[in-house]
């Protein structure tokens, strides 16, 4: 069902893909991940996806999945080029691909985040983004934000400098960079984030595409807060927010990463087709807010 694929990073690295569905017609849908996950978790809402008109392409950041190295320690890769070379690369890819097709992204969690610094985004015609937010630990309350920061001033440099890379037992999912991880610890030091590391506003600005973003109620990688300082970056894009409550869906947990899961196929999906898919509407409503601007 799915066909892998190449694809070149604007600094010619090599990214591993796999596209889904090969509609002459439907939205042509990128989907850019996590940190340290990889595309195959997206596997099953991807072939979803297309089975309802969509073209689907997932990908790898380099150092990851399909675009990991033979070694990690020692691999030079940050995530600024994960946004700016990787995530470019791929939408420039799908801007060939994809014909006279709308252009749509999903980010999950640093994935809308990463739009940002990509040079071609002002190309993207609907965005959707999935628990994105800042991941400044100053955000978080209590015990939550305690523990954030001794993973960003602690924990996270000490064992990326030691050990070369962040082995994906401690917890994070897949084996990550160094220098990735690096980079992730001291935006997350910053209370700009990424605004205080010389990112600028002007690549969030460029996004003029209809934006819905969704946060998770017991996502406490996301909070509602985190949520919405992202999304105020993104100035000139209309912002639908969606706040999702996982009782609301008679669940008993939704997390981080539960959205992508099967089991919401007929509840949280639909709130991805019912907004790239005109002729689709949600089967579940968790209503809508203004996102304030940071």
């Amino acid at each position: 069902m799915a066909t892998p694929v190449r694809i070149s990073a604007t600094d010619g690295y090599a990214l591993g893909a796999r596209r889904f569905g090969d509609q002459s017609a439907g939205p042509y849908v990128v989907i850019a991940g996590a940190t340290a996950v990889k595309q195959a978790y997206y596997a099953r809402f991807a072939a979803w996806l297309s089975l309802q008109g969509c073209t689907v392409l997932t990908w790898d950041y380099r150092g990851i999945g399909d675009s990991r190295p033979a070694k990690l320690r020692g691999f030079d890769a940050s995530l600024s080029d994960w946004g700016a070379r990787d995530l470019e690369g791929v939408l420039r890819f799908a801007r060939e691909d994809k014909g006279s097709r709308p252009l749509h992204v999903i980010g999950h969690s640093v994935g809308g985040q990463l739009i940002g610094l990509a040079e071609s985004n002002a190309a993207i015609d609907r965005l959707i983004t999935v628990s994105s937010q800042s991941g400044y630990w100053g955000h978080w309350r209590g015990v939550s934000a305690w523990k954030k920061a001794a993973l960003w001033y602690g924990l996270m440099p000490a064992v990326g400098n030691v050990v070369g890379f962040i082995p994906g037992q401690l917890g994070i999912g897949e084996d990550l960079p160094k220098g990735v991880a690096l980079e992730w610890a001291r935006w997350c030091r910053h209370p700009q984030y990424l605004l205080g590391h010389g990112i600028s506003r002007d690549g969030f600005a460029r996004v003029r595409a209809p934006i819905r973003a969704i946060s998770i109620d017991d996502d406490d990688y996301a909070p509602s807060q985190a949520v919405d300082w992202l999304h105020g970056l993104y100035s000139n894009a209309d912002v639908e927010r969606h706040h999702v409550e996982p009782r609301a869906l008679s669940a008993s947990a939704i997390g981080h990463f539960g959205f992508f899961r099967s089991a919401f196929q007929d509840s949280l999906w639909r709130l991805v087709t019912g907004f790239l898919i005109p002729r689709s509407s949600p089967m579940v409503s968790t209503g809508a807010v203004a996102a304030p601007v940071a």
